[in-house]
């Protein structure tokens, strides 16, 4: 594969503890592949909502959308929650407490992240596709070109957490979990404004990039959709846009109002998605959905997406923004998952902090 050198040097594994004993080999190469978000999941990680720089205001809507979310998810699976400190996990078990949680399938871990979307600085979990062995790939996080300082430490996230039983892949790359979505069979999706964008990778071309997604997750078929939606300050990540929902299925949001900002580069991601093809070269099945009416807090506009939806085991978790489109969303998503649950939750206020469901989570395969 035609990485980098300055890659190649640390494109080994390393046990979570930092000795030297290493082992020669891309994940890909070994056997290993990114599994698809409706697979079976042994856990959930997500990150408290603490930091007053983003969550001024709107703390307690924040804290009241993770109360709902993880009391969905403690139902079907284990959910590992970070905090940064004693003061923190008081707060999350007081809502937590009173709620219908499970708290049997929770554990807190004392962490500090610097904000809650653990999606794009936490672990990408791989799994073998021979011995089902899960390991994780460990990508660089600059929080989004270096626009938030207060935000940086979450890099340091992935090493601190209980992953020391897994096998660990290190890359110098930086890549955000949201920025990419798979098919769990050798397709990806994701954006030229984001990954393309100078203050990631500015050394990497269009094509290194490639090859790094394929060495490290085990795809084999990257799709480049164009750019983002308004109020998105990832500078545009996939998860707002274009998400798998089967193997050559994908929903995607379609801005209806030709004067909305997000009219005309919606449309070119639909010409692009109509023209693409899953890594067997079958074309993909496209599934639109709704765009929710613009909506601004404090005089900024939110990047409010049905696509932020989190599949777990059994239910699927969707945004909702109190519109009309809401039922619209909820019923064409119940329609692609017809053997899970799906369940909306309000996001207003969590959205407030440039993400959603999706952005605030991160499976961890079975």
């Amino acid at each position: 594969m035609a990485i980098p050198e300055r890659e190649k040097a640390r494109s080994v594994w390393r046990p979570h503890e930092k000795t030297m004993t290493q082992a020669a080999g891309f994940p890909a190469e070994l056997g290993y592949r990114m599994p698809a978000e409706w697979e079976k999941q042994s856990a959930m990680w997500m990150s408290w909502p603490y930091n007053l720089e983003t969550w001024d205001g709107h703390l307690e809507g924040a804290e009241k959308a993770f109360t709902e979310i993880i009391t969905h998810l403690s139902h079907v699976e284990h959910v590992h929650l970070l905090v940064p400190d004693a003061a923190i996990e008081k707060r999350a078990k007081k809502n937590l407490e009173a709620s219908p949680a499970v708290p049997a399938n929770i554990s807190i871990h004392h962490i500090e992240s610097g904000d809650v979307w653990i999606r794009d600085y936490g672990p990408i979990f791989i799994k073998h596709q021979k011995t089902d062995e899960i390991a994780w790939t460990d990508w660089e996080y600059n929080a989004y070109g270096g626009k938030w300082d207060d935000l940086l430490i979450g890099d340091s996230v992935p090493l601190q957490m209980p992953l020391s039983n897994l096998r660990r892949f290190d890359t110098r790359m930086i890549l955000e979990g949201g920025s990419i979505d798979v098919n769990g069979t050798g397709s990806l999706l994701t954006t030229e404004s984001c990954l393309l964008s100078p203050d990631r990778n500015p050394t990497l071309t269009k094509e290194q990039i490639e090859e790094m997604l394929k060495a490290y997750l085990g795809v084999t078929n990257v799709l480049w959709l164009k750019e983002g939606i308004a109020g998105d300050d990832t500078t545009g990540h996939v998860d707002d846009l274009t998400r798998f929902v089967g193997k050559s299925t994908v929903v995607t949001v379609v801005e209806e109002n030709s004067k909305d900002e997000n009219y005309a580069p919606l449309q070119e991601n639909l010409r692009r998605l109509q023209h693409m093809k899953d890594e067997q070269g079958h074309p993909l099945t496209i599934i639109p959905l709704p765009m929710p009416k613009e909506f601004s807090v404090d005089g900024r506009r939110m990047a409010a997406s049905y696509a932020n939806f989190l599949i777990a085991n059994g239910i699927v978790l969707v945004p909702t923004y109190a519109q009309d489109s809401d039922a619209v969303a909820l019923k064409t998503l119940a329609g692609c998952f017809p053997d899970r649950k799906v369940i909306g939750i309000d996001c207003r206020e969590l959205i407030w902090g440039y993400g959603s469901i999706h952005c605030a989570s991160q499976q961890q395969p079975a």
